[in-house]
């Protein structure tokens, strides 16, 4: 009997939010779709991460995905640009757990590991990798979405080994998992 799953991956961001998705067929990864939610448009914070949260229920709503993988913000020079991020990464974390699908998060760097053997490739390096593994006939304008796509087949090599990002089951594994980061009133 043939197993299947769907991963959905997602590259957070508050200007473009990309996503990928692969279909994994007895162990083998197809190409179901990679795009972008373009954010540039709107001015209020707030719109965005709405934008946001909908798009990621209906990416679910409409693949059904078994499993989510989203890239983690990384430290650079900007804090505001690490806690948007945070942001942008939350709300699509809670579109996920509202509807009980698991998550892990990665580190850009091992995303960039998994995909090409150096996590200090760069993004064109990713996305030319992708595109061969994937046979995908061509890349995008923006390599945002292929950046998505990067987290869902890093999350498919990864899949069985010990040491994965931090998992989340739902609301309650997230808690379990983060005590004292939750601000009880």
């Amino acid at each position: 009997m043939a197993t299947e799953k769907i991963i959905l991956g997602i590259d957070p961001g508050t200007t473009i939010m990309g996503f990928g998705i692969i279909k994994v067929i007895n162990k083998q990864m197809h190409f179901v779709q990679m795009n972008e939610l373009m954010l540039k448009k709107y001015d209020d914070p707030y719109t965005k991460l709405k934008l946001i949260f909908e798009r990621t229920i209906e990416l679910i709503d409409t693949f059904h995905p078994d499993e989510i993988a989203i890239e983690a913000p990384f430290y650079g020079k900007n804090v505001q640009s690490m806690l948007k991020l945070g942001r942008a990464q939350g709300v699509a974390m809670a579109a996920g757990l509202s509807r009980q699908i698991p998550i892990t998060e990665y580190m850009p760097k091992k995303i960039k590991m998994a995909i090409t053997g150096n996590g200090n490739a760069s993004k064109e390096q990713v996305a030319k990798m992708l595109q061969s593994v994937l046979k995908l006939k061509s890349l995008p304008k923006n390599l945002d979405s292929t950046d998505g796509l990067a987290a869902a087949v890093c999350h498919f090599y990864n899949e069985g080994k010990v040491e994965l990002g931090k998992s989340y089951t739902g609301w309650e594994a997230f808690i379990k998992q983060n005590p004292g980061k939750i601000n009880k009133q």
